[in-house]
């Protein structure tokens, strides 16, 4: 915005006001914009014709269901939220995953309170493996 002041006589100023907008700088941005997209517009594209193949993928399949073991600081276990204990540990945890997943190859996570004592966890480890389930992943909280 700009002001003309008149150095007139008697203290007397007079004020006029500037509202054109300058446009030459915006014209000046889109007109550099429109060379450097007609100069790179062809760059990205692909010159080398190819007749590529139909792609039909099958349909992934969604991953089973996670098992999970919790074990509370008290030594209570449980396979999702139905309690259970280590000596029927194993069946359990068969019955969970019924008959279609094979227990040698499902990993089963176990998550257990910063409390639980190590005999116990070591209890649930051993289970585990005395019931072909070789593969867990320890759940931990990240910070």
């Amino acid at each position: 915005m700009a002001a003309k002041l008149s150095s007139g006589g008697g203290g007397r100023y007079e004020e006029q006001q500037n509202s054109e907008i300058n446009v030459t700088p915006f014209v000046d941005v889109m007109l550099v914009l429109l060379i450097i997209f007609m100069v790179a517009a062809p760059l990205a594209s692909v010159t080398v014709k190819v007749q590529l193949p139909p792609a039909v993928a099958p349909p992934g399949t969604n991953p089973p269901k996670p098992v999970y073991i919790s074990i509370q600081p008290n030594g209570s276990i449980f396979i999702q939220d139905f309690r259970t204990d280590l000596a029927t540990l194993g069946d359990d945890l068969r019955k969970n995953l019924g008959n279609t997943r094979n227990p040698e190859k499902e990993r089963i996570f176990i998550r257990a309170d910063k409390d639980v004592l190590y005999g116990d966890f070591m209890g649930v480890m051993n289970m585990l493996q005395d019931n072909n389930f070789y593969s867990v992943a320890l759940v931990g909280e990240d910070k």
